[in-house]
């Protein structure tokens, strides 16, 4: 045999080493932030209003980090008395120090999902209190940028990160719960919606938020063959009204139409979906209790939307369907949709994201997450807390891990199915699991909250029907 000459040698063995070299792979996970119910509150110094007024919304950082006025805490007290507000949202110091710590925590996060409730509660009252000689339209114009600063600060806080924003209830022009199809508010909301977004989906969202403010995209890489469909359920809600305060079946109907439209079109695509929103589909189970509902005597639970249509719609699409992310509730949970037919279970996750607005008592936190791009699958995420509710001179740490809670290795349809399933072995919440669940709950733990009512609260989960849920709480009635 020939001996190769040295030179060639050499050369042989570099190409044989950088053949035998593994291609460079899509990372197994990604982080990603899941953010809901910021709730942020522009009247925190009720004196500074006026300047928030006459400046653009990308001055007001200047105006709200300005030194608090000589009776801050006296107008601010004052004007929750007269809101009957039931506690405190997000003031600027909050908004700020949450931002902060989702930088600093993962600063290199490739997307972000709000899901809804931008602005503060009592939006309208609060308006109208400081400003009872308004001109028409001005009200509006002030949720418009009050929305854009939010918007914004998001934004500048990640540079060229996709931003995927949904609408809460209170993200509305002329009153919490009341929208207009087709309305000014919209138009003027979706540039600030689709400004988040790359510019070369812009366009098409502008276009497609304007009848009744949800969209479609298809995410951002390097997430790989993922729609995202953000909804806006608060035209499916039972307390949902136009703006003149009368019932519309219209906007709901149009916006599940749109929705099947969406997922055919997705499955034609062979792509996976995620969807958003603000209110989460199902059973309320504790308001179903506050309530006094007694299932088993023929009473229906609550239920956070008018109809079961959307999630059927989503159940229906549990093939492709690989997660929902929702907020509203302010607390940190979870839910499983479940259908069972002839070809077998169709489930879909539902990932509930505790509130930025300490509102409720609770302690104020956003959510780490380690994504699947693939797979599109949540694989694991951290809840990240506040030391306090002000955010001053706050500092934020992990109030849990999912897998290391759990013991569970992905946030997927059969994980979740075995999860629930143990809650509903375990009635007493003995488990470290179910005591886990009830202890993260409300962040900040308030476990007497939802201890008493376990057994119900886990019929919740897995059961999004009212029969269901009947049949799951009361099983000698099946």
């Amino acid at each position: 045999m020939r001996l190769l000459h040295r030179p060639v040698l050499i050369a042989f063995f570099v190409l044989l080493a950088v053949n035998c070299t593994a291609p460079a792979q899509t990372p197994r996970t990604i982080p990603a932030l899941f953010v809901s119910d910021i709730h942020f509150d522009p009247f925190h110094d009720p004196d500074r209003v006026k300047d928030l007024v006459a400046a653009p919304a990308a001055e007001w950082s200047k105006v709200l980090a300005a030194p608090a006025s000589a009776n801050q805490q006296a107008a601010f007290d004052s004007l929750q008395k007269t809101c009957h507000a039931r506690g405190v949202d997000t003031p600027y110091d909050l908004l700020a120090s949450s931002l902060k710590a989702m930088r600093d925590r993962q600063p290199d996060a490739k997307f972000m999902i709000v899901s809804g409730d931008l602005i503060a509660h009592g939006f309208t009252c609060r308006y109208a209190t400081l400003f009872p000689q308004a001109a028409p339209g001005d009200y509006q114009a002030f949720v418009v940028k009050t929305i854009d600063f939010v918007v914004n600060r998001l934004r500048s806080t990640f540079p060229g990160m996709p931003v995927y924003v949904a609408l809460g209830n209170n993200d509305s022009g002329c009153g919490d719960y009341k929208l207009d199809a087709n309305s000014t508010f919209f138009a003027q909301t979706a540039p600030l919606i689709a400004e988040a977004l790359p510019a070369s989906q812009r366009k098409q969202v502008v276009e497609e938020f304007k009848p009744g403010g949800y969209y479609s995209v298809t995410m951002a890489v390097p997430m790989r063959g993922t729609r995202l469909i953000a909804l806006n359920d608060n035209l499916i809600s039972p307390k949902y009204a136009t703006c003149a305060g009368q019932p519309d079946p219209a906007p709901a109907a149009a916006e599940i139409d749109w929705l099947q439209r969406q997922l055919a079109a997705a499955r034609a695509a062979h792509q996976k979906v995620w969807v958003t929103g603000h209110i989460p589909p199902g059973i309320d189970p504790y308001s179903t209790v506050a309530k006094f509902r007694n299932v088993c005597a023929g009473k229906s639970p609550s239920e956070f939307l008018a109809s079961d249509d959307m999630a059927n719609t989503l159940v229906d699409s549990a093939d492709i369907l690989r997660l929902g992310i929702f907020g509203h509730t302010h607390m940190d949970e979870m839910r499983l949709l479940t259908r069972d037919t002839d070809a077998g279970s169709k489930q879909v996750p539902i990932k509930v994201v505790a509130s930025i607005s300490p509102v409720d008592g609770n302690i104020p936190s956003f959510t780490v997450a380690r994504i699947d791009p693939a797979a599109a699958v949540l694989n694991d995420y951290d809840v990240v807390e506040a030391s306090n509710q002000t955010g001053i001179d706050t500092t934020w740490k992990t109030e849990y891990n999912y897998a290391a809670t759990f013991k569970q290795p992905d946030f997927a349809p059969a994980s979740l199915h075995q999860l629930v399933a143990d809650f509903k072995a375990d009635p007493k919440a003995a488990s470290p699991a179910s005591a886990a669940y009830i202890h993260n709950y409300f962040v900040g733990d308030m476990s007497r909250e939802l201890s008493p009512f376990w057994p119900e609260y886990v019929c919740a989960l897995g059961n999004y029907t009212a029969k269901d849920f009947a049949a799951c709480v009361c099983p000698a009635t099946k």
